[in-house]
């Protein structure tokens, strides 16, 4: 069975960072592409950033480019969500995904 355990949420001040893990067990992440959505109060979940199987590519939402960075560690078959300048905006709940398999969701908070 495909687990994703996510860490690494919390409550931050605008400008601030956070990291977030994503690691899985009962699967070897480096055979798929990986993805980082999220889901603010009444609205729908959004793509955040999504990295290929080597790590090469990467792909962001406009919204995050330039300030959130998406990476992975193959041999600790995790991969990571590195997010500066934290704007009130990116408060949601965030998730990693691959393929039909979600983490469980951390919550980010961004205060003003």
């Amino acid at each position: 069975q495909v687990q994703l355990v996510m860490s690494g949420g919390g409550l931050v001040q605008a400008g601030g960072s956070l990291r977030l893990s994503c690691a899985a067990s009962g699967r070897t992440l480096s055979y798929y592409a990986m993805g980082w959505y999220r889901q603010a109060p009444g609205k729908e979940r959004e793509f955040v950033a999504s990295i290929s199987r080597s790590g090469g590519s990467t792909s962001y939402a406009d919204s995050v480019k330039g300030r959130f960075t998406v990476s992975r560690d193959n041999a600790k078959n995790t991969v990571y969500l590195q997010m500066n300048s934290l704007k009130p905006e990116d408060t949601a709940v965030y998730y990693c995904n691959c393929g039909a398999d979600w983490g469980q969701g951390t919550q980010v908070t961004v205060s003003s």
